[in-house]
């Protein structure tokens, strides 16, 4: 018997753990069914999010669909990801259920590694500035 698939049982229930453990989902919809389909889509797309931002605490979903709007704004979805410090919100609204979700992932992708950079921006801007303090003292 082969070790690797042990392993990669372990590493699926680790994640699946983990996901289940640090992140909380809260999934509401608004005149609409919601899916197997749909709700696994959502979870793929949350999972990368929490990839991408391991602190996220608690992730809320909001799915609506508007019949009285043009069949090109139908559908809108909005996700909050509760993150220490100030909140990520985004929304999309799109004739197709699928696109919506896919175009607010991005939108919250963008603002998760926005923030990432200016983290790591300031992480090294402080840095410089006692390197050159040290470089300073010693000359």
């Amino acid at each position: 018997m082969h070790p690797r698939p042990a392993f990669k049982f372990r590493w699926i229930l680790f994640h699946a753990a983990r996901i289940l453990k640090l992140m909380n989902l809260i999934l509401s919809t608004h005149n609409l069914t919601l899916t197997q389909a749909i709700e696994n889509h959502i979870m793929s797309r949350i999972s990368k999010l929490e990839h991408l931002d391991r602190f996220a605490i608690q992730a809320r979903v909001i799915l609506d669909h508007d019949k009285t709007k043009a069949p090109e704004r139908q559908f809108s979805c909005s996700i909050r990801l509760v993150v220490p410090g100030p909140d990520l919100f985004a929304e999309a609204v799109d004739g197709d259920l699928y696109a919506a979700i896919d175009v607010v992932s991005k939108k919250i992708e963008q603002q998760i590694r926005k923030r990432h950079n200016k983290y790591k921006a300031r992480k090294h801007k402080q840095a410089a500035r006692s390197k050159r303090a040290l470089k300073e003292k010693g000359l």
